[in-house]
């Protein structure tokens, strides 16, 4: 029986038929396939702004570096997250403080962040985890009241909305990633988003080597950090897949909410009322120490598993300066998250599978 796996990019001859147009052009390098890939994708993100870069960690590190901090000052984010989050933060000449998350949302408690901030706190970098919107309504006032600028990590929620306003037009910059395993893949690349006009052209900037315009003036120190036409010309037809994505993630989600219900030892993902998710990751917790055991079970069925993330960035030591105070919702988490397919490609037998397998384990 051929294996589900945890994730498989949804791409076809439409993709093809792009990069065969690019190759055969012989223009291969940022042009006027990525204007358009940011003009399509501006519209998707309902900002003013979009700026295609090289990866989602680049995008990170560029709206943080737009954003001219005072150095060492802190950007306070979500511990439970890829190592990207926090090492775009250290890049950028800042340092990290955390706080801990809802164990219902995976994302950042914003009364936990409330209670956790200091002064030297410059920025606010919210996480929207798995594709669930991180609370910003209370992290924005949070922000207002104290001047702090924020930044959204759409890195996996790009189609998610919050209370109808999509993910990275709500703080003064967002960051998507188009790694392959994310929902819109162009194999590599992010895109940074914003209202502002400033921010947006220190963005391109920066992402080409500290050049402005196409001449040979350059404002500062920067880096090769654009995106190729063929990544362009990839995620120009992914965006024309998303609402279906989206469609079809939501439909597998709602399948297992629905089958996976009653099942005691298992605490599934919420989806809080006037919130879209994006199912990026469909990420239960398994109670009772038994993650290892149902991964082991599944792994024996042909479904393979994924756990986002095994450790917090506050364990794993390459942050130096970390500030944080108790972090066990997030440690829990760690210990019990286990991730099951969700994407696209899994059909109604493979869900069927999938819940099979999960309610025979507990059976």
């Amino acid at each position: 029986m051929e294996r589900i796996p945890i994730f498989r990019p949804w791409l076809g001859p439409e993709e093809k038929a792009a990069v065969a147009q690019v190759l055969d052009s012989g223009r291969l390098q940022q042009g006027e396939r990525v204007a358009a890939f940011e003009e399509a994708f501006r519209k998707v993100s309902g900002t003013d702004h979009a700026a295609a870069v090289a990866s989602g960690s680049s995008a990170l590190h560029l709206a943080l570096h737009a954003l001219r901090l005072k150095r060492s000052a802190y950007v306070h984010s979500s511990p439970l997250t890829y190592v990207s989050t926090g090492s775009a933060v250290a890049q950028a000449g800042l340092r990290l403080s955390l706080s801990d998350i809802s164990l219902a949302s995976y994302n950042l408690d914003d009364d936990h962040v409330e209670r956790a901030l200091e002064g030297d706190d410059a920025a606010l970098l919210p996480v929207h985890l798995y594709g669930l919107p991180a609370p910003m309504d209370g992290l924005l006032e949070i922000a207002a009241r104290r001047s702090l600028k924020v930044v959204e990590d759409c890195a996996q929620a790009v189609g998610a909305r919050y209370k109808g306003r999509p993910v990275g037009s709500m703080g003064d910059l967002g960051c998507f990633s188009f790694n392959t395993m994310k929902i819109v893949t162009t194999g590599e690349g992010g895109m940074v988003a914003t209202n502002d006009e400033k921010l947006a052209a220190a963005v391109r900037v920066a992402r080409d080597l500290g050049r402005r315009g196409k001449g040979y003036e350059f404002q500062e120190v920067g880096g090769n950090l654009r995106m190729s036409e063929v990544e362009a010309a990839i995620g120009i037809e992914q965006l024309k897949k998303l609402p279906a994505s989206l469609e079809r993630r939501r439909a597998n989600a709602a399948f297992y909410a629905e089958r996976l219900k009653d099942l005691r030892g298992l605490a599934l993902p919420m989806e809080p009322p006037g919130l879209e998710h994006a199912w990026y990751q469909y990420t239960v917790r398994v109670l009772g120490g038994k993650r290892e055991a149902l991964r082991a079970h599944l792994d024996g069925e042909g479904i393979d598993t994924g756990v986002y993330y095994a450790m917090g960035l506050h364990e794993l030591g390459i942050f130096e300066g970390v500030r944080h105070g108790q972090l066990g919702r997030c440690e829990m988490a760690c210990r019990e998250v286990l991730s099951v397919p969700v994407h696209p490609g899994v059909g109604l037998a493979e869900r069927e599978r999938v819940g099979q397998a999960v309610t025979g384990f507990f059976a």
